[in-house]
């Protein structure tokens, strides 16, 4: 009987590993694997080469503890095909093999080898086009003179609202305040909402 490795990660704390680790030791169970550890990163985004979890588990890799490694899909692995390739060659010299349950893919033959390079190249350029996405609606945001980044906790709403009132352009009061126009109307209209109900409260009161 082989023994297996789990290995699960989650790029924020709020997701937990555990919706992966049942499936994968489904898997295991089915192919006759012994699990004999459990190997997670939590909250850690993927394309860091340097993770406790995984660093571990190549670890008790080269020592031999296992030979089959499971996990949800490649890119729990990595998500840059430097990385992502350094941990199928490190695995390859330990004689370990990987399995994706996503991917359906046995890296232990030329077939899985090939294939696993192939999605590492596509996810890196997802990532890239990801990345590249981000920066062009910041060179928009930029470019339109809007703020870039949270809005900032200490905004004068109460300003904001009187120039809005006063005539001030819906776009410049958006520009000057560093917010969007959606915004701007929002809060707008939750003001003359609550001062119409001061009035028609005043008018019962008298």
């Amino acid at each position: 009987m082989k023994k297996a490795a789990l290995y699960a990660r989650t790029s924020t704390v709020d997701q937990h590993p555990e919706s992966q680790l049942i499936q994968l030791r489904e898997i295991a169970a089915q192919r006759g694997f012994e699990v004999v550890a459990t190997y997670c990163d939590h909250g850690i985004s993927g394309s860091k080469a340097r993770r406790p979890g995984i660093d571990a588990m190549m670890r008790d890799g080269r020592r031999g503890r296992f030979s089959v490694i499971l996990t949800a899909a490649f890119d729990r692995l990595a998500r840059s095909t430097k990385n992502f390739i350094a941990i199928i060659d490190e695995a390859e010299s330990a004689n370990i093999q990987i399995i994706s349950a996503r991917e359906a893919v046995d890296t232990s033959t030329p077939t899985g080898r090939m294939f696993v390079t192939m999605l590492g190249c596509i996810a890196e350029m997802e990532k890239s086009f990801i990345v590249e996405r981000v920066r062009a609606g910041i060179r928009r945001r930029r470019l339109e003179g809007l703020r870039v980044g949270r809005r900032p906790l200490d905004l004068d709403h109460a300003s904001l609202i009187e120039d809005r009132m006063k005539g001030m352009s819906l776009t410049a009061v958006a520009k000057r305040y560093g917010v969007s126009r959606a915004s701007v109307v929002r809060w707008v209209r939750e003001a003359q909402k609550m001062t119409a109900i001061h009035g028609l409260n005043e008018e019962v009161a008298a």
